[in-house]
């Protein structure tokens, strides 16, 4: 028998990986001057995000439901996750100067309101919504807007099924006082730089 030899790793594929890899971390770099606590907290963001998308992926494969409906529930699931994962460009470089792929706008300052606005007007919108409205609701066992839960609402579930979307939807309630946070921070830093 004859021993098995090692494939070559060296080749182009993990040259390709090389590449993406250093180019991701040098996208994502923190710019200078974000301290180690404020990137964990926006690295945090996606993460408290993702349960929820996750639990809802499962509604794709319900027979019962319409192409409509499934077609919602993945835009509504990478949608969540995109806009979270823009926490990362208020401590990333791409969030102070704009990535050369941008046409007009590459290696340019990105002005600090351009940030600053939509940020703050998402944390604002995120912990009335999920940290005020939706934990009331939930507590009141009504809708948002005030009236009854329907009989098939996630939160009429009981058992294992109760326990697994509050795990997946409590991580929600942080999204807004997070982003808050990172916008403040991001805000103080451009405002020093």
């Amino acid at each position: 028998m004859q021993p098995q030899s090692i494939p070559n790793v060296e080749g182009p594929a993990a040259a390709r990986t090389g590449r993406v890899r250093s180019a991701w971390r040098a996208a994502h770099e923190p710019a200078p001057g974000v301290s180690r606590r404020i990137q964990l907290i926006a690295y945090a963001v996606p993460l408290a995000v993702l349960p929820s998308s996750v639990w809802r992926l499962p509604i794709v494969f319900d027979t019962g439901k319409g192409v409509g409906e499934r077609v919602y529930v993945v835009l509504l699931s990478f949608l969540s996750e995109a806009l979270a994962f823009t926490a990362i460009g208020l401590i990333a470089r791409w969030g102070e100067v704009f990535p050369r792929w941008i046409p007009v706008l590459r290696g340019r300052r990105v002005p600090p309101n351009a940030a600053v606005l939509p940020a703050a007007v998402g944390a604002v919108f995120l912990t009335s919504v999920f940290s005020v409205v939706s934990t009331v609701a939930q507590i009141r066992g009504t809708t948002i807007q005030g009236g009854d839960l329907p009989a098939d609402a996630p939160g009429r579930y009981t058992g294992w099924e109760s326990v697994w979307f509050h795990l997946c939807y409590t991580p929600l309630i942080v999204w807004g006082p997070l982003l808050a946070v990172l916008t403040v921070a991001y805000r103080g830093r451009r405002r020093e730089a």
